[in-house]
């Protein structure tokens, strides 16, 4: 099948920016299972890392063939899913569309090249939402294009990118994604003045919380408050059993834990890096190949994380309680007037129980990949470390 000669150039991101041939422009059919396949990818997990990714084949006159979605590193990617799923409802896909979230991978890991399987399938059109920033994995639009194949990448771009949240930006900045988790009263003190904090928050709110963590690759704290409050760190049911993903539990810094710690209990992985610098934390994860971490652990980590420019989001479980004393939620900033302040997008707000979670996003020009040169995060104060 031959290809039109009209360029478009796709708002992809700043770093994967390409211009792509398109075929001819997106039908109602297309738009509509392009919007399925997003519900699709939101049942893959959303640790992990490889993206959530759904995939909807259609025929010639619209008709659903066969779907499918990711469901985690090592199983078969959204597109042989939905061959898959088309081939076992004998439907013959030759001469389909392959609706798909993001751009099919041109490489063999894990598994095979989805590029290839296509081609295998005889489809005759792909129906793109986001390019792929990979460059390992990248290159599954040419490919096909290559092979006769007609591809409209850029489709619903919004919508995909928000799909692919964590993962999508860990890619394009090279280093995770930083969600810092906060826990305070309503005039913003972590615990009271004699230092007892448990608990601010309600059952509900963390409850909330446990789920939170059960999304995330990695749960990161400092060693104060593995010292001083003994976490274990783990993601957990309203009946206390632990969920089937346990994100990696660090601690960050150079004092070390006693033995008998609940760290070294059931859960994720426990891992220490010995140091003071935000930075070599998240080189570290992401050698690990994770995408999502979740800073919970003290007003210093805090402050550390957000005078680095590597939060992204913040989640704040927000409690209708006044303390007037005791730690406050985050440590010095070093800023001194209000002009200066950081200035937050707020998300959403939904109450839980007693309390609120606000969820509010980072967008400052402070923003940097870990592997940026910077100095140490030394100067911020040394007792939650």
């Amino acid at each position: 099948m031959s290809t039109t000669s009209d360029t478009v150039h796709l708002a992809v991101d700043d770093d994967t920016a390409r211009a792509l041939h398109a075929g001819r422009p997106v039908t109602g059919a297309e738009t509509d299972a392009l919007r399925r396949a997003f519900r699709l990818a939101a049942n893959g997990p959303a640790h992990g890392p490889n993206p959530r990714v759904g995939c909807v084949l259609l025929s010639a006159a619209g008709d659903v063939l066969g779907e499918g979605w990711h469901r985690g590193a090592g199983t078969p990617h959204a597109e042989v899913a939905a061959l898959t799923d088309a081939r076992e409802r004998g439907h013959d896909t030759t001469g389909a569309t392959a609706v798909v979230t993001l751009e099919p991978c041109n490489h063999t890991g894990r598994t095979g090249p989805c590029s290839q399987a296509l081609i295998d399938a005889r489809i005759a059109r792909v129906v793109i939402a986001v390019g792929d920033p990979n460059p390992v994995a990248a290159g599954g639009a040419e490919r096909l294009r290559a092979e006769g194949i007609d591809v409209l990448a850029g489709v619903l771009p919004d919508e995909g990118r928000a799909v692919l949240g964590a993962w999508l930006h860990a890619v394009e900045r090279h280093r995770p994604f930083v969600t810092l988790k906060l826990a305070t009263s309503l005039d913003g003190r972590i615990n009271a003045a004699d230092r007892s904090s448990r608990w601010i928050t309600g059952e509900v709110a963390r409850l909330h919380a446990h789920g939170l963590r059960a999304e995330v690759d990695a749960i990161v704290v400092g060693t104060g408050t593995a010292l001083v409050d003994d976490p274990s760190l783990t993601a957990r049911s309203a009946d206390g059993t632990l969920h089937e993903h346990q994100p990696l539990r660090v601690v960050v810094g150079h004092r070390d834990l006693a033995p008998e710690a609940a760290l070294h209990g059931p859960g994720g992985e426990l891992v220490h890096v010995r140091t003071h610098d935000p930075r070599v934390v998240l080189v570290e994860l992401a050698r690990r190949e994770v995408r999502h971490v979740l800073v919970e652990g003290g007003p210093t980590l805090a402050a550390a994380f957000l005078r680095a420019g590597l939060v992204d989001e913040v989640h704040a479980y927000v409690a209708p309680v006044l303390l007037g004393a005791g730690r406050p939620a985050v440590d010095d900033l070093g800023i001194t007037t209000i002009g200066d302040a950081l200035r937050l997008t707020t998300r959403s707000v939904q109450p839980l129980g007693p309390d609120v979670l606000i969820v509010c996003g980072v967008d400052t020009p402070q923003h940097q990949d870990a592997s940026e040169q910077s100095t140490s995060a030394n100067d911020t104060a040394e007792q939650e470390h």
